[in-house]
């Protein structure tokens, strides 16, 4: 299994974990709600995790531009 993280704006790959032991306690899922799961969380059928973070570039570019965040894909 690997769980990628992935910036949800500029779809930058920001690292992988390759490991099979790593548990989602471990990752800290255990304290989203079932909608940030949903939203963040993405599973592939080969048992892959993505998840879906922002970059320090794009959190710095709606920090200093908050209407980005009124557009579908603001930073790609």
């Amino acid at each position: 299994m690997s769980v990628n993280y992935v910036c949800r704006h500029c779809r930058t790959q920001l690292g992988t974990i390759d490991s099979q032991t790593v548990s989602e306690f471990q990752l800290g899922f255990h304290s989203l709600t079932p909608g940030e799961r949903r939203d963040i969380i993405s599973y592939s059928q080969n048992g892959d995790v993505t998840v879906k973070v922002v970059c320090d570039y794009c959190k710095e570019a709606l920090e200093a531009n908050p209407e980005l965040t009124l557009v579908g894909s603001p930073l790609q």
